[in-house]
């Protein structure tokens, strides 16, 4: 029915939940108790009560029979506690899956977010949470009710145990026969009906170049064969469709044909009237619904569940550890940053960095070459749209370039794992993110050992005392929707400089701050251990930083702020530009 990843999968998420698993099986004997003496109690109520001409007797025997059923309906609403208690996990070990797939995908170095592949699969996680479930309830019920009836059969009769077990075997043979084929038949349809789509689609679309071609003999042509084989494949999956009806009719019904037929026989060979009445009761009541409902739902049910886990074990991969970054020892308060893993190695080289947004497009880097040294702080500068953002993509390894490599610490970043990028450098965008938690697990997001001293020695550092101490400490809890823009940029400025990685990229991670307070921020980066890269904001940033890349025209430019206002026209032009703005009026940090 599945392949070897669905079997895996699905013994896997059953094992580890033994003890669930274990609770279920229990209520479910208990649920499968009507099954198990529904055909005895009615013999009796038949052979000593009515037969006899004691219809107390017989009255007290179904009333026997009630409070079996009640006591199974009981345990009904038991079974369905531990079904949650099996799935739920289950299908959160899938969204995890999925999230970490997806996350792994668009963190790698050219990996792109795909929100929409996310609620696609967050969707198959449903379908297969629910198609789980449904799958143990028939099995599990099957199991129980099918056999707690043929124990309750043999015991009332072991002769016709035997000739009701016998086509029930035969049934369940000829509908485990067709599964693989009907799964096979079933992806089928769906891949025929696809093909048919686009084809459909792609002649709709082009049908007035179709028509100007002459093509339309072709086309339809094309397209018939696409109808043609949906239809084989809808007929082929009808005929396997009559399988699973024909091993009902020899699971489910061949036992009551033979006992209605034998029963004469029955009678003279000695069985009692309520013998024969209590086996048809065990028949119709508990054997031929249990095997309709494994049929009906590993066939229907089961399929859509292979089906999609399949489609999300090939998409998302297999699952990772959570890696958490480096830090120093629990208790130490000053900031500690591994050193550079290439020894000597720049903290940034580029070489012959080239990127376009499309094979057609206009280069954004074009060959681009560059080395920031070891504890060297480089500012980015130049006109909306020049490529800085990107530059800082590509350095983070969040984009692929086209052509060029990028190095950090000697180590490429092509190839290298998102969690290994983690311990070599850091980036804070424009839009800071904050999590719904206390303020102190915000700030220990990239360093989660660090203890509250060292926390308050870098929020004191940051100028962000008089924040934490507006929002109420460290044990706050913080609403991200009620910070202003520059609060959440000065959280997660503080974040940042507390992370273990020794790079650190402020992509206009500060623009929402007055401009005394970006100047308290930049200047403790610089201060800190390790290498600062700043895409630049106000021309301030560049005036601090030892050098400067302007981008000028096609002519990347690197040197220091006096250097660059006599070799560069477009730098000159961006200093008197932010020059003549007058700095904004400093807004509280509340409300921005």
């Amino acid at each position: 029915m599945s392949g070897p990843g669905v079997r895996r999968t699905t013994w896997a998420a059953l094992s580890a939940r033994r003890r669930a698993l274990g609770a279920l099986a229990a209520w479910s004997a208990v649920e499968a108790l009507p099954a198990l003496l529904g055909g005895m109690l009615v013999a009796r109520a038949v052979d000593r009560g009515f037969l006899a001409g004691r219809f107390g007797t017989g009255l007290a025997w179904l009333c026997g029979l009630a409070v079996a059923v009640l006591v199974g309906a009981a345990a009904t609403g038991r079974v369905y506690r531990g079904l949650g208690a099996l799935v739920e996990p289950f299908r959160d070990e899938l969204a995890g899956r999925v999230v970490h797939g997806a996350l792994r995908e668009a963190t790698r170095a050219g990996g792109r977010a795909d929100s929409a592949a996310v609620a696609r699969l967050t969707h198959q996680v449903e379908v297969v949470r629910d198609t789980f479930g449904g799958l143990v309830l028939v099995v599990r019920g099957f199991l129980f009710t099918a056999g707690a009836a043929l124990l309750g059969l043999l015991a009332l009769a072991p002769p016709l145990a035997v000739a009701v077990a016998a086509p029930l075997a035969v049934g369940l043979a000829v509908f485990g026969a067709s599964l693989p084929a009907m799964v096979a038949h079933q992806r089928a349809q769906v891949t025929a009906g696809e093909r048919l789509g686009r084809s459909a689609a792609s002649a709709l679309a082009g049908h007035r170049d179709v028509v100007a071609c002459g093509a339309q003999a072709r086309v339809v042509s094309e397209v018939g064969l696409r109808v043609t084989a949906q239809a084989d494949a809808e007929r082929t999956l009808a005929r396997m469709a009559a399988l699973r009806s024909l091993s009902l009719g020899v699971g489910g019904w061949l036992p009551v044909v033979v006992l209605v037929l034998a029963a004469p026989w029955l009678v003279r060979q000695g069985l009692s009237a309520g013998a024969v009445l209590g086996a048809l009761v065990y028949v119709t009541t508990g054997l031929q619904p249990a095997l309709h409902a494994v049929v009906q739902g590993v066939g229907g049910g089961g399929l859509r569940y292979a089906v999609t886990l399949g489609r999300i074990l090939r998409t998302s991969g297999p699952p990772g550890p959570n890696p958490r970054p480096a830090a120093g020892p629990r208790g130490a308060t000053a900031l500690a940053v591994p050193p550079p893993a290439g020894g000597d190695a720049p903290a940034v080289e580029l070489r012959g960095l080239t990127f376009r947004y499309g094979p057609h497009a206009r280069p954004v880097l074009a060959d681009l070459c560059l080395s920031v040294a070891a504890g060297e702080h480089l500012a980015v500068v130049g006109p909306s749209g020049a490529g800085k953002s990107t530059l800082a993509a590509l350095v983070a390894g969040l984009v692929a370039p086209d052509a060029g490599t990028v190095h950090l610490a000697g180590v490429p970043v092509a190839g290298t794992p998102p969690q290994e990028l983690a311990r070599l450098r850091t980036l804070v965008p424009q839009e800071a993110y904050v999590r719904t938690g206390c303020l102190g697990d915000n700030l220990r997001y990239l360093r989660p050992d660090a203890d509250d001293a060292t926390l308050l020695d870098a929020v004191h550092a940051l100028g962000a005392g008089a924040l934490v101490a507006r929002l109420g400490g460290l044990d706050a809890a913080l609403d991200p929707a009620a910070l202003s823009g520059g609060e959440r940029q000065l959280v997660a400025a503080v974040r940042a400089y507390l992370a273990p990685a020794p790079l650190v990229i402020l992509d206009e991670a500060t623009c929402h701050l007055d401009p005394t307070l970006e100047a308290t921020v930049e200047d403790a980066f610089a201060r800190r251990p390790g290498t600062l890269v700043v895409i630049a904001h106000r021309i301030s940033s560049a005036t601090r930083a030892g050098r400067v890349l302007v981008f000028d025209g096609n002519r990347p430019l690197v040197g220091t702020h006096d250097d660059l206002l006599t070799r560069s026209p477009t730098y000159r032009e961006l200093v008197g530009h932010w020059a003549d703005v007058a700095p904004p009026a400093r807004v509280p940090l509340g409300r921005t």
